[in-house]
């Protein structure tokens, strides 16, 4: 992995990089920029040119790194898998608390043999580019981390499976083989995502502007607003509104093309 040098063609074919005499902070130069692309197939990012290259990745895993919702995968091994996917993708667009509707969902588990776990895990797709995301960020440099709202036996096998240096999620409760139903406490909402990122920066002794944040749902908001280059991955309506990166078209890969690494 290198960087190409601000001289070197860009990424033919696949990217531009626009300069403009604006400030890339003004919430009304994003607003020109989602309407002006809003029926183009364009992937884009307004962005200060320099730190172009970040130096922590915080990434969500459900339907971001991994291509479908783990909880909405277990439902549907147990049978319940509409019901639960319902009540998933309300809370991913917003419309419903977080917390609650997590709590919610896993109650709706209750009792299904722990198996079901390993079953869901054996199941699983990595979304196209997430392997090389994670391999050029650390190759430029950066610390990489996976922060989910989903559950640690899924967490701990995708860092490992892709590289990420840690993983924080949530710990479903497990007594005498069966799911419990239950969430244990504390809950990693859209705030801790955030409280996550800021712990990272200070450990690295980094500021906001060498942060790269890409996620999916509406608990990751938050966590895509604080960070200097926040990335809303085929994101629902409200993420995309409130961030000044998406992705929609390209592959994850294209995360590096934002910082002007080469992914080849």
């Amino acid at each position: 992995m290198k960087r190409i040098g601000a001289g070197a063609p860009f990424a033919a074919g696949r990217a531009a990089d626009v300069d403009f005499a604006g400030d890339p902070w003004d919430p009304t130069v994003a607003d020109a920029v989602r309407a002006m692309l809003a029926s183009a197939p364009v992937d884009y990012a307004i962005q200060p040119a320099r730190p172009r290259i970040k130096a922590l990745l915080i990434a969500d895993m459900d339907s971001t790194m991994v291509a479908s919702e783990t909880l909405d995968d277990m439902a549907a091994a147990a049978g319940i898998g509409e019901r639960i996917a319902a009540i998933t993708k309300r809370a991913m667009n917003g419309e419903l608390d977080f917390e609650a509707a997590l709590r919610e969902r896993v109650g709706l588990l209750a009792g299904m043999d722990a198996d079901i776990l390993a079953t869901t895990y054996a199941g699983m797709a990595m979304n196209p580019g997430a392997e090389a995301l994670v391999a050029g960020m650390r190759g430029a440099g950066a610390d990489c981390r996976l922060v989910s709202g989903g559950f640690r036996y899924f967490t701990e096998r995708v860092a490992e499976r892709l590289g990420f240096h840690r993983q924080q999620s949530n710990d479903i409760g497990i007594a005498d083989g069966k799911l419990t139903g239950t969430v244990l406490e504390p809950i990693l909402d859209g705030g801790a995502k955030v409280r996550a990122m800021q712990a990272a920066m200070t450990e690295l002794q980094i500021d906001v502007a060498a942060v790269a944040a890409i996620g999916d749902g509406s608990n990751d908001i938050p966590m895509l607003q604080a960070a200097g280059l926040g990335v809303a991955w085929r994101g629902k309506p409200a993420v995309k509104a409130a961030a000044r990166a998406c992705i929609d078209h390209g592959d994850l890969t294209t995360l590096l093309l934002f910082q002007r690494i080469d992914s080849v």
